[in-house]
């Protein structure tokens, strides 16, 4: 009787760690991302009592790494994968789809206190690769400039020396930091500091406003000019999956896509999707 008790309960155990893993998601990556992709969480595990949501950080490319070596069912991304990342995705079998889920764009901070209110995509490039080491150069106090930045394994990094550094290397000067939050924490606390990261995360800083170049309009990132695209340092994230998801993976995706997702991520300082390309992005 003993004997067929304890099979029994092992039996359940079983089954009942089996229906876990049917509805466990796990969601890696982009720190930019993080606090959406919690809330989202959040809000979908209230309407789905029995789904369970993981979400972590990390970087865009540790979770495109997690996802590649089967470690997370979601990879969060402030960029799109590189083209090592495809290859190895080719090699492993593996057809990476990816879909939008946000925009955002990619603030420059400053202290509250620094005179500074614009600057040209030029004069960030000289900041940022060591050209410019003064306030004084473009328009501010006679002061060294204190540059803070993001790891290399983010998203915002690669995506920020692509378009404002056009691939040039980062000044030796960076000090770079593991999230947006502590990027904006440090220069809150530094009068000479600059430093760049997503949007949503701006809270005790002064937002840039960024010009193209010198005949440009001097352009402050909000929602309202990421989403009508005339702020010029703008991309799109992304949610990857190892193949095109189903199930509950699938039924979590279209609901973040939808208007009460979207809803949600504006709700938190990020910028929804058109409606257009939130249904173009949807999971059929």
């Amino acid at each position: 009787m003993l004997k067929k008790t304890i099979i029994f309960l092992l039996a359940i155990s079983i089954i009942a760690a089996m229906s876990f893993a049917r509805n466990s998601i796990t969601i890696k990556g982009s720190d930019t991302l993080v606090r959406l992709g919690q809330r989202w969480a959040e809000e979908y595990m209230k309407k789905n009592p029995g789904v369970v949501i993981q979400v972590s950080g990390g970087g865009s490319g540790n979770g495109i790494a997690a996802m590649l070596n089967g470690a997370t069912d979601i990879c969060e991304a402030s960029r799109d994968m590189k083209k090592k990342e495809y290859k190895l995705a080719e090699r492993k079998g593996i057809a990476p789809y990816r879909i939008s889920v946000a925009l955002d764009g990619i603030a420059v901070f400053l202290h509250e206190s620094n005179p500074v209110s614009e600057l040209t995509h030029a004069q960030l490039k000289g900041i940022y690769t060591g050209a410019i080491t003064n306030w004084k150069e473009v328009g501010g106090n006679d002061a060294r400039i204190i540059l803070y930045g993001r790891e290399n394994n983010s998203g915002t990094y690669v995506f920020f020396k692509e378009h404002i550094l056009k691939k040039e290397d980062y000044s030796d000067m960076t000090q770079t930091l593991p999230g947006t939050a502590a990027v904006v924490n440090a220069v809150s606390k530094d009068k000479n500091g600059i430093g760049y990261g997503g949007l949503a995360w701006g809270k005790g800083v002064k937002f840039l406003a960024v010009k193209k170049d010198d005949t440009s309009m001097a352009v402050t990132p909000s929602v309202e000019t990421v989403s009508n695209g005339t702020y010029s340092i703008s991309r799109e994230l992304y949610w990857f999956f190892n193949g095109k998801p189903t199930g509950e993976i699938k039924k979590l995706a279209n609901w973040a896509l939808s208007e009460e997702g979207q809803k949600l991520a504006a709700s938190i300082g990020y910028v929804p999707l058109s409606k257009e390309l939130a249904e173009k992005n949807m999971i059929k």
